[in-house]
């Protein structure tokens, strides 16, 4: 168990840790030569289109300017220094919400760590209980916690009190902030410019018809229940195909002109490659004739899958975009149902172009229920395995249980600055390790899942993602943890005396997750601004790879800020502060510090580097409130578990109303403040339709729309020509019959060419 010299250790190594990554960054991003790197989101918004140089050749790769360096940490005023209304304007609501999760985490733990290391680290440490407990391994930092208090002890009303104070706390700063992003949200989809995404709905489950194709169905069906505010359709291909061409000819085409331009320099030599394996043997061909070639045979694969694409009815998925001529047109169409058979022309918001992932429109809608629950088996068992490791980690805590396992190494382990390594860093580092993959597992389990969106895969591997850590690095942790500290324990005492030791032992996991805290909140975050696997990976595409300008803007590209992974670590943090706060409250001063430090961070990687691939208005916040509700309910129920084990039979039972009372919250909030980020007001559509008429009486929205949702891989072709003539109708016209290949129902001796729905 990690003493409180070990924590020290851990401290002062992750600080310096922390102090050297931020020392490497002042002096790397003042490079010229990693310009690129550190600040990628002014090049993409072009913004800038070179590193600013001092004179001289060597300024090309160095900063010749020693004054700047002395300013080494002026990026952290620069950080704060925009502010938000800008910052929202430069990076989206998005980022900026996003950012706003480590404000509340700030807002939540400041006054609830000022009050308890004023009351309840007073109480805790005025106490000997631990000191008179036998066969108990302890630390002199456990002394903080409430296992110091004695079984039936009166000072246990200082904690159920502290619990109230906690929770209605965190509630009222909840609600104020639900109020402030759901305002945030109205006013950004108020104030923002023309999308496509306002005007278009996502049809899906076309139902199949003998008579007509999706494309003719689509039509007929909205011209006739939609009729007076029906545009336009976009049908949806299986293109899957056609994108992999579309993509090997990119690859094709950079390197013919990577050998076009290293020719141009030199006209007098032609280059050469082999043919063989990785260009390593093989004959010997002329570079250009050969990728000229080859970029001829896939352009002509192209066309004819791009023919057979959009020429047969089976290439056709049952789905449509479907737009309207207003904004009013689209609420009604997206918020209703469409017919009897709920199960059919199946509605919802289009995501906007950007955030489609174009490679699931293509699955059968009726297939995603199986995909789904094939997916919550096999996440059930992926949780299940990785208790193993998890459980390795928490060994790593235990000296004793290592030097049993390697009773050669006894002697190196027993080192007063190896022990301390041991106990107060290797848990965290070696936690952060084994999850180093499981992102990524578990966004392939998103994609297999069947979403449509980039944005709603990110938040479906969120939530599973934030489930992976409560069960396994939380309850893991302390479960796992509390056994192999407490083994002997257990071992030597009779069966009742049991639950009182857990319910001593269960605090005292304080330690191993301070020692994370420091490893993934302060030296990770301090990691997150170095960027050395992007600076890395750059240089060497800049050297080896990087052929053209797009090759060098690809190499560049900075990706997004990460909320299938960032969201949910936060969320831990939310956890390991809810519940500490009233059993351990040293934990909060290492929250509060990753929380500072991870704000002026992410702030600065917003406003220079992350370039958010789209724009969902904040819609991820009731994700962020759900999950911090379900963070105080399980403090509250633990800390009931833990006074119960304490003997403190008169003051538990008024612990029972405080989840009911967070639940009663959570739907007050859910039904008060959520409609915002689902649902559009029909109210706020009229206003901004009757404004646009207004201003831009002229406006050829059909043209705006035509193209906005055509697969990416068709964009780079001719137009796609739309046959489809809109009419504005008149307020006193009926709805005209509208032409359908379907045969008639009605009982006639001839069939009719016209019908209506």
């Amino acid at each position: 168990m990690a003493t409180l010299s070990d924590i020290g250790v851990a401290a002062a190594i992750n600080i310096l840790t922390a102090f050297a990554f931020f020392i490497a960054f002042a002096i790397l991003r003042l490079q010229p030569v990693n310009d690129r790197v550190y600040f990628p989101k002014w090049y993409l918004k072009g913004l800038r289109s070179s590193p600013i140089k001092t004179g001289g050749l060597a300024s090309k790769f160095v900063n010749l300017d020693f004054r700047s360096y002395i300013r080494f940490l002026n990026w952290m005023p620069q950080a704060l220094r925009m502010p938000e209304p800008e910052l929202i304007d430069h990076a989206g609501l998005d980022s900026v919400v996003y950012l706003r999760i480590y404000l509340l985490g700030l807002k939540i733990f400041f006054p609830i760590a000022c009050l308890a290391f004023t009351v309840m680290v007073p109480v805790n440490w005025t106490n000997t209980t631990l000191d008179k407990l036998q066969n108990l391994t302890f630390s002199d930092i456990d002394k903080l916690s409430i296992s110091n208090i004695p079984n039936g002890s009166s000072r246990f009303w200082v904690h159920l009190c502290m619990a109230y104070v906690i929770t209605f706390w965190t509630c009222f700063v909840l609600k104020r902030e639900y109020k402030i992003i759901g305002s945030m949200r109205l006013q950004f989809l108020a104030s923002d410019q023309r999308r496509p995404d306002q005007f278009t709905v996502l049809v899906r489950n076309i139902p199949p018809d003998p008579d007509e194709s999706v494309s003719e169905l689509v039509e007929h069906f909205f011209k006739v229940n939609h009729p007076d505010y029906y545009l336009t359709y976009q049908a949806v291909y299986n293109a899957n195909k056609l994108s992999e061409l579309v993509e090997k000819r990119k690859k094709c085409q950079n390197w013919l002109d990577y050998y076009q331009n290293k020719h141009s320099r030199n006209p007098s030599k032609r280059p050469m490659i082999k043919v063989g394996f990785l260009g390593c043997w093989g004959e010997e061909v002329d570079a250009i004739d050969r990728y000229t070639e080859k970029f001829e045979g896939l352009t002509r694969k192209i066309n004819e899958e791009k023919e057979k694409v959009t020429s047969s009815t089976k290439s056709l998925v049952p789905a449509a975009f479907v737009s309207f001529k207003r904004r009013w047109g689209a609420v009604v169409c997206a918020q209703t149902q469409q017919t009897r058979n709920p199960t059919e022309w199946l509605t919802e918001w289009a995501p906007e172009p950007r955030d489609i992932y174009w490679d699931n429109l293509a699955l059968p809608y009726v297939h995603l229920t199986i995909r789904r629950l094939v997916i919550a088996v096999a996440f059930f068992f992926l949780t299940f395995f990785f208790m193993i490791p998890i459980a390795f980690v928490q060994t790593l805590a235990n000296i004793e249980g290592i030097e049993k396992a390697v009773p050669f190494l006894k002697p190196l382990i027993e080192m007063k600055a190896i022990k301390s390594f041991i106990q107060g860093f290797l848990p965290g580092i070696a936690l952060k390790i084994f999850l180093i993959v499981l992102p990524s597992i578990l966004m392939f389990m998103s994609k297999f899942e069947g979403f449509i969106s980039k944005s709603s895969l990110e938040r479906r591997c969120a939530s599973r993602y934030y489930m992976f850590q409560f069960i396994n690095v939380f309850l893991c942790s302390i479960i796992a943890g509390t056994a192999l500290q407490q083994l002997n324990s257990f071992l030597n005492q009779s069966a009742t005396e049991i639950p009182k030791t857990i319910g001593v032992s269960i605090p005292m996991k304080a330690t191993f997750f301070i020692t994370y805290i420091m490893v993934d909140g302060w030296a990770g975050v301090a990691g997150e601004i170095l960027r050395l696997k992007p600076l890395v990976i750059y240089h060497l595409k800049n050297f080896f790879l990087v052929k053209t300008e797009k090759d060098r803007e690809e190499a560049m590209d900075p990706g997004t800020i990460g909320f299938n992974t960032g969201e949910p670590q936060i969320q831990l943090y939310f956890i390991l502060g809810l519940v500490y706060a009233a059993v351990s409250p040293i934990l909060l001063p290492f929250i509060l510090v990753f929380f500072a430090l991870a704000y002026v961070v992410y702030r600065h990687q917003i406003i220079n580097v992350y370039n958010q691939e789209y724009e969902s208005a904040g819609a991820f916040w009731p994700d962020v409130h759900r999950r911090v509700v379900i963070a105080l309910i399980v403090s509250q129920l633990l800390l009931m578990g833990l006074l119960s084990t304490k003997r403190a039979s008169r003051s538990t039972p008024l612990l029972f109303i405080l989840p009911v009372l967070t639940i009663g919250f959570h739907r007050f909030c859910k039904g008060r403040y959520e409609p915002v980020f689902v649902r559009y007001p029909l109210q706020d559509a009229m206003v901004k339709d009757t404004l646009e008429r207004t201003k831009e009486p002229n406006l050829n929205l059909k043209t705006f729309l035509q193209n906005a949702y055509v697969h990416p891989v068709f964009k780079a072709a001719d137009s796609v020509k739309d046959e489809m003539v809109v009419e504005e109708p008149r307020p006193d016209q009926t709805p005209d019959l509208v032409a359908t290949k379907r045969s008639s129902k009605r009982h006639t001796s001839g069939g009719s060419s016209f019908e209506t729905y």
